[in-house]
């Protein structure tokens, strides 16, 4: 590791702790040559996702994109910042670990329907009607109906049934 302020590769490791529950470790580290003191972060580097859109075409996964999704689905509604990280957090972790390469645009889209129903059920048809692309009033009747039918979910055990399908809403073989 090379020293941010005189840029020798020379250090020793002071300490080193775990966080983000693991998914990081932060390691306190000293330059050998001139004694300063800096911080490192190491993370797994993810396979980086394509998304493969409704329309065939393929863009790059885009956490940003994502986290933008959700907190627009959320604006003005009760869901904290640190609410809104854990899920997409979880999200991507999902996909990273459920998808080689490439996602489709589908699962990605009902990852974040199944975390925000758990947070905010505003939020949740608000996301929604984008995404299941709403036309008529009724179509907001039907979803919200749908919704206050379920069992609030706990949000370690979300299972939403896609819209259309009947059944447990469990996620059928990847074939």
């Amino acid at each position: 590791m090379r020293c941010p302020k005189c840029g020798t590769q020379e250090d020793r490791v002071i300490d080193s702790r775990s966080s983000k529950e693991g998914a990081t470790i932060r390691r306190r580290r000293e330059c050998l040559a001139c004694t300063h003191r800096f911080t490192t972060y190491e993370e797994i580097e993810h396979e980086l996702l394509t998304v493969i859109k409704r329309d065939g075409r393929r863009e790059p996964f885009s956490r940003d994109k994502l986290v933008t999704g959700i907190q627009r689905a959320c604006q003005k509604r009760p869901v904290s910042a640190e609410a809104i990280a854990d899920a997409v957090e979880r999200i991507v972790e999902g996909l990273a670990a459920e998808y080689e390469r490439e996602v489709p645009a589908q699962a990605v889209g009902e990852r974040v329907m199944r975390e925000l129903r758990a947070l905010d059920p505003v939020a949740y048809i608000r996301f929604a009607s984008i995404y299941r692309q709403f036309e008529e009033i009724t179509d907001f009747v039907e979803e919200a109906t749908r919704l206050a039918s379920l069992p609030r979910p706990d949000k370690r055990q979300m299972e939403l049934p896609v819209a259309g399908e009947a059944g447990d809403g469990k996620r059928k073989d990847r074939t």
